[in-house]
């Protein structure tokens, strides 16, 4: 412990794998190692492909490259403790190193949530004008989009490890999760935590609770669009360029509504649970994201085949 008069604050907490189930971590972390294998191979696949396929040098598959270089530092964040407390029962962490990890999976979630926006507004504008689409998202308009997604969660984040590092610890110093997350960091406080709280929940809402309502008002208008097309083949057409990104939305959205729900009013739920939806949240999205735009788009199909046929 590091004592300044009254203020306490550990030098490390102590990181949890899955509790109840300690005996069985060696075998629980080989779905985990082929869920990080996936992932990391994914999308580093997606990424050579576009880079290496001139007639995907486009919107979509811009804001696509950005979704996988967000899914690859996620799975980079929280690959070397959660293996190393599965593996080596390393649960130790340094009280600065957990808030930087804490503060670089926040940053790498909002982005995430925000180039799935982009991604919607790409698909609206690709359906509803698709005669503009090329000149509305011009390839340094998509550069702005992915400084401001950037700059807008830095900037929003950034007090986050300062109201944590305020205040005074004492007691438990057991995190719920093989990585830092705020709202368990936040928890083993012994002051008053208002102000995290307060400001953890505007943050939230104003960010990625804004971006999921306007994904929703976008598929909303892409929906009016579709309905007024010609005919049936158009309109089945149009809504199966949209089938990646719905399940790229619905596979991120679902878990992270569903931990932030948990960490806030789930104060009886079982651990097994809370852990459980913590996981699914930071791993499957980064896995499944590559294999979802895999087998629905024939494009990054057709160009992997060519690459494959090379080798």
């Amino acid at each position: 412990w590091e004592i300044n008069g009254s203020f306490y604050q550990p030098s490390a907490f102590l990181m949890m794998g899955i509790p109840g189930l300690e005996a069985l971590h060696h075998w629980i972390s080989i779905p985990f190692c082929a869920l990080y294998l996936i992932a990391l191979l994914g999308n580093c696949m997606i990424l050579f492909i576009i880079k290496t396929t001139q007639s995907l040098h486009e919107p979509m598959y811009y804001f696509l490259s950005m979704l996988a270089v967000t899914d690859l530092g996620l799975v980079l964040c929280t690959l070397p403790t959660t293996l190393g407390v599965f593996w080596f029962n390393m649960r130790r962490i340094g009280f600065d190193a957990c808030l930087t990890q804490m503060y670089f999976i926040h940053i790498l979630s909002f982005i995430e949530s925000s180039v799935l926006l982009a991604m919607a507004f790409d698909r609206f504008i690709a359906i509803s004008h698709p005669l503009r689409h090329s000149s509305i998202l011009t390839k340094m308009t998509v550069i702005k989009i992915g400084l401001a997604i950037l700059f807008r969660a830095m900037v929003s984040l950034l007090p986050i490890p300062f109201l944590l590092k305020r205040l005074t610890y004492c007691g438990k110093t057991e995190l719920s999760h093989s990585f830092c997350f705020h709202p368990d960091i936040m928890k083993l406080a012994c002051a008053d935590i208002k102000v995290n709280v307060f400001y953890g929940m505007i943050i939230l809402l104003s960010t990625v609770g804004m971006d999921f309502i306007f994904i929703v008002l976008s598929y909303i208008l892409i929906i009016k669009t579709v309905i007024s097309l010609a005919t049936k083949e158009e309109c089945l057409k149009a809504l199966n360029t949209c089938v990646s990104h719905i399940c790229a939305v619905l596979v991120f959205f679902i878990p992270m509504i569903g931990l932030s729900m948990i960490h806030r009013f789930g104060k009886n739920v079982p651990p097994l649970i809370n852990t459980l939806v913590a996981y699914t949240y930071l791993i499957i999205p980064p896995a499944l994201n590559p294999l979802i735009y895999s087998i629905k788009s024939s494009h990054i199909r057709e160009a992997l085949l060519r690459a494959l046929r090379r080798k």
